[in-house]
């Protein structure tokens, strides 16, 4: 599987706390997937998919280098470093962890004896049958037109009409101002996803910034039925990788 490589030559599996979503709070092992099909200019992991030589543009205006960021490792020997943390809930995060469904089912294959698997996705891409079974939940974060991207590439209406009659299914969206709200709520109207299922959170990498943008956000949530989410991992480690 391609992986998030961090500074010491270790895939990036790390024990913490689920920060955003239905399980906020929640211990979890994270394993952060490299590749994505999408490429948002605000995008608080860049290193995952902004290599050297490819045409994206990123807010921080930074490439990386592929063969320092991106590590192949053998499901196997991933889930044998996950079972280390002796923890229930792993959440497979990216990138996108949907492009790489054929070594994920294998992945999860290898660890029978954990309950709760989480997948979070863009919501581009329709699981394999096989790994639906498998996963607990699916975080999907439908990307808005704030991200940068156009919309042909980042709705995908059947992804999108499937995840919205999963019972297993609960949608995440990044909002940077009041505008996102009306793109919400079309998105709400046209794949008919309930209100329970959907959680707002402020986009930002420091708390200053959620804290400016979660107090009109919370207030929207409350009117609109929708959940409040705050990035807790943003709150109380910052912009810190690995955390």
């Amino acid at each position: 599987m391609k992986v998030a490589r961090l500074a010491d030559g270790s895939p990036e599996i790390f024990h913490t706390l689920q920060g955003e979503g239905p399980s906020l709070g929640a211990p979890a092992v994270f394993l952060r997937l490299s590749l994505c099909n999408l490429h948002c200019h605000w995008c608080d992991t860049p290193y995952t998919w902004n290599w050297g030589n490819t045409p994206w543009e990123h807010q921080d205006g930074e490439k990386f280098s592929k063969a320092d960021q991106l590590l192949e490792l053998a499901p196997k020997n991933l889930a044998e470093e996950i079972l280390q943390h002796d923890c229930p809930r792993l959440v497979v995060t990216g990138g996108e962890p949907l492009l790489q469904q054929p070594d994920l089912i294998d992945l999860l294959a290898f660890l029978p004896e954990l309950p709760l698997i989480e997948v979070e996705t863009n919501g581009t891409q329709l699981p394999d049958p096989v790994l639906e079974n498998r996963v607990t939940q699916f975080n999907v974060s439908p990307k808005l037109s704030n991200s940068g991207i156009k919309e042909s590439l980042r709705l995908n209406s059947e992804a999108l009409s499937f995840f919205a009659t999963s019972n297993k299914a609960a949608f995440k969206f990044v909002v940077c101002n009041e505008i996102d709200l009306a793109e919400i709520q079309a998105l709400q109207a046209k794949f008919h996803i309930p209100s329970g299922k959907i959680f707002l959170m402020p986009e930002g990498r420091d708390a200053e910034t959620l804290k400016k943008r979660s107090l009109w956000l919370a207030d929207s949530c409350r009117d609109q039925g929708y959940h409040f989410s705050p990035r807790l991992h943003v709150l109380l480690w910052g912009n810190e990788r690995a955390k």
